[in-house]
């Protein structure tokens, strides 16, 4: 069991006990720092879908209005045109067969990799390196496309990507602490959005079933989402 501090356990007996709006749970978490750095706030979800059937996995990816507060890392695996255009758009590394033996040698100092059509035929074997970190290039999350100039754009914007996980449950990044309230509840509610557009067709009941904020080193506080947000 985890062991909390000082600090966090004074947090916590302020802690609405029961949920609340959207409004009050960022209101706290902004009045109440869990550490002295800038934490990341994240939106937590418990959905309402059977972990058992493929069909009800749920996972996609939502830009974020006002960003995520964090200089996000881009790489390109691209040649030609295309090359070009991804150095255009700000990729922090471009290349094809010289990035790929440098991947494949473990270096993994980078947030999104993305690739066009041809050549992920390569970048494939790169499994082992980059699957793992969750950072291989996937038609589904739009990184791997043959216009990659925007997708690079995306990724350096503010695109982030939420994937359920085997307990039917989605963490979302949303921003930073000392973002404006106006700001993290843009963020959060486009997220919220994003997972609704996700809902698998055979899910029954309700689909967001609970939802919590939190930043890195604060306490959690539980949302009561609107029949509008859910």
């Amino acid at each position: 069991m985890a062991r909390h501090g000082k600090k966090y356990l004074e947090i916590k007996k302020k802690a609405p006990q029961a949920p609340v709006s959207l409004e009050e749970a960022v209101t706290f978490i902004k009045a109440h720092a869990g550490a002295k750095f800038d934490e990341t706030i994240e939106l937590a979800l418990r959905l309402g879908v059977d972990t058992k059937k493929s069909d009800q996995t749920v996972r996609g990816t939502v830009s974020l209005p006002h960003g995520t507060g964090k200089t996000v890392r881009v790489i390109a695996f691209a040649s030609g045109a295309q090359a070009d255009a991804a150095k255009a758009a700000g990729a922090d590394e471009v290349g094809f067969d010289d990035l790929i033996e440098k991947v494949k040698g473990g270096w993994t100092n980078f947030d999104v990799a993305v690739a066009t059509t041809d050549a992920m035929k390569e970048v494939r074997k790169l499994g082992r390196v980059l699957g793992p970190r969750g950072l291989m290039p996937n038609p589904k999350t739009g990184t791997v496309t043959d216009d990659i100039g925007p997708a690079v754009t995306a990724a350096k914007g503010g695109k982030v990507e939420f994937r359920m996980d085997r307990n039917g449950n989605v963490s979302v990044v949303c921003g930073k602490r000392s973002f404006e309230p106006a700001h993290l509840l843009g963020n959060i509610h486009a997220v919220v959005e994003a997972i609704r557009a996700e809902k698998p067709a055979g899910t029954k009941g309700a689909f967001i079933r609970s939802s919590t904020v939190s930043s890195t080193m604060g306490v959690g506080v539980r949302v009561a989402l609107t029949a509008e947000q859910e």
